[in-house]
Parts: C-alpha cells; structure tokens; sequence
C-alpha cells in the first residue's frame, strides 16, 4: 500500500510538470529588452506614416486621370490628309502648294460670281478633289506617308465657249506633270445644291471635273449673247450679218467672234494660252525657277556672242537689215514697174526725178 502511494504521488508530480512545460509553451514570448524603452511605439508609427503615403500618392494618381468615364473612349476617324510635308499648316505658307501665276479675273455670267470665294470638295479613292470657282483645283492624297502628294490641278484660265454658250472652265497652268503642265475642265450641270460630283483624268494630267449647281439650270443661264456689253453685242450682230451677206467666210466668222470672245475677257488671246505653247514646241520655254531662267538666259547670250563672232569673222555686217546685205553683192536693182513698187508696201507712186 506504501508503495502504491510513492507511485501515485509520482505520477501526480510528472502529470503537474507536463502541464505546467505546456502552459509555458502557449506563453507570449517576451519583448526583447532594448535601450530605448519606445522603440516599439517608432515601428509601429513608421508602418502607420507608411500606409498614409501610399494612400495619398493612390489620391494624386486618381487626381491626375480625371473622373472615371462611364462609357469607352471614341475614336474621331478624320479624312484629311497627314500634316507633313507641304500639307504642314505650322510651316511658312511659302513652303505649302505655290501656283504658278495668279488666276484670271471673274468673268462669265454675272449670277455665278457668287461662288467666287468658295471650294467645294470631293473624296474619291485615296485622293481628296477641291475645287474653288474662279481660283483653282487641288488635290490631296488621304495617307499616312510623310511625303503624301498634295498638288495645283490647275488655276483659273478661260471659259470654253461653244454655241453661243458656257460649255466648261478651264484651269490650266497647274503642277508640272512630265513636259507639261496639269490642267482640268470643269463642267457645269443642273442640280439641287453646289457640289463636286465626280472627278477623273481622262488623259494623262488632264482631269475632268462635274459641278453640280441650281445656278445654271435656266435654260438661257449660260448663254453668252446676254452677258456681252452693249458694244460687244453690236459687233457680233454685224459679224452675223456679213456672214448672212457672204462678206466674211466661216472660218473669218469664227476668228471675229473669238476676237469679241477676247476682248470680253471670256478667253485668252493664242500667245497667252498654254495651247500656244504647246503648239510651238520647245520655243515655248516654261521656267519653273528664276534660276532656271537666269541659266537659259546666260546660254542664249553665249550663243549669240558666239554668232557675232562667226559674222565678224567673215565681214558680214550683222547691224545692217538682210535686204541692204543682198542688194550690196547682188549688184543694183533692176528698174520696175512704179504701180508694182506702190503693191509692194510704199506708201504712193514715187515721182520720176530724171
């Protein structure tokens, strides 16, 4: 029995040390010493100061984008061409599109002067078209290349007149194209509001253009008679009756009625026309540049240097007129007849001095 207690009480000794080992176990462990008896309060301010700075710098980013849209961001798709080059409008407007000359003066019908001031545009394929009556035709090409071409399709030139009528403007005189200049036809039709309504090039740097107007929907709205001053008018009645009388052939006729044409201002004398030029051929020059122009005149004073020299070496007197040359080594005149001197340009019979 003794013995039997010894064993209990041992038992109840070693299950009291297993408790109190466990209690031990689930304790806090202590706070370490340190120096400074507020050193825990400093962590814990630290980790607060750095919680309230990524919530102020989250503020400032949320300021800065602005109140949250409702919907998704929209696209503006725009038509107009890039804004290199010389379509830039930041750079000088002596860089951008340069014509060639200015354009002619308003003529024609008195009630289509009102779209003088105005351009009307037209989208086709890559290219935007913009005609401005009384001033010029553009073309702009729609891409994304830096060297997009933007160029003078032609500047206002003439009317084209047939039958007694306004058949189309011309605009000539635009960007070069190969040996020569682009030029386009604009011609009017009848329709409900002002609007380019088609475009194409027919021929190589040749374009047409359609321009619809209710401004010449009248019948008698392009008719040239009624648009002529009374002194105009005057002069083609009498062409009509020298024609009717067989005075003047059709071919005088219709040289007369160009000549009223002209004076009118309706259309460009030959020598002003680029059709001149091209009839001539390479006697027309075109410079594009002054110093272009400065090199072909320095040529031709060569040249003629060099054929003054050519007469001066063979004695001929290139200040004299080629008639006194060929009457000096073909000997004198032989004598004829007074009245076929008086054909020939004198001014009268020359009186008989012997």
């Amino acid at each position: 029995m003794a013995s039997s207690g010894v064993l209990g009480s041992r038992a109840h000794s070693s299950a009291g040390s297993r408790a109190s080992r466990l209690r031990k176990s689930r304790a806090p462990l202590p706070v370490p010493c340190s120096r400074d008896p507020g050193a825990h309060v400093i962590t814990r301010g630290r980790g607060a100061m750095a919680a309230r700075m990524a919530a102020f710098v989250l503020l400032l980013g949320l300021a800065e984008r602005g109140p949250a849209r409702s919907g998704a961001a929209k696209m503006k798709v725009v038509e107009e061409p890039n804004t290199f080059g010389l379509n830039n409008p930041f750079m000088p407007q002596t860089s951008r599109l340069q014509p060639k000359r200015d354009p002619s003066p308003v003529s024609g019908p008195g009630h289509l002067s009102r779209l003088s001031g105005k351009c009307f545009s037209l989208v086709e394929a890559t290219y935007k078209y913009e005609f401005c009556p009384f001033h010029n035709v553009t073309q702009h090409e729609q891409t994304f290349r830096w060297n997009a071409y933007s160029g003078i399709l032609g500047i206002w030139h003439e009317w084209e007149i047939a039958n007694n009528t306004f058949r189309g403007m011309w605009m000539r005189d635009g960007d070069s194209c190969h040996s020569q200049s682009r030029q386009s036809k604009v011609e009017l039709t009848c329709g409900k509001s002002n609007r380019l309504a088609h475009v194409s090039e027919p021929h190589t740097c040749v374009y047409a253009l359609t321009f619809e107007t209710p401004l010449v929907c009248h019948p008698h709205s392009l008719l040239v008679y009624p648009t002529l001053p009374a002194a105009l008018q005057h002069r083609w009645e009498q062409v009509e009756q020298d024609l009717a009388d067989g005075l003047i052939t059709s071919q005088g006729y219709e040289k007369l009625l160009r000549s009223i044409f002209e004076d009118a201002g309706y259309l460009k004398a030959p020598e002003q026309s680029e059709q001149a030029q091209q009839d001539r051929g390479a006697k027309g020059l075109v410079f594009e540049t002054l110093e272009s122009c400065h090199e072909a005149h320095k040529a031709l004073s060569a040249e003629l240097e060099r054929l003054r020299s050519v007469l001066t070496q063979h004695g001929i007197p290139y200040t004299q007129p080629a008639e006194t040359y060929i009457s000096e080594h073909l000997g004198p005149k032989t004598p004829t007849d007074p009245t076929a001197e008086h054909l020939r340009g004198d001014p009268g019979l020359r009186a008989n001095n012997l």
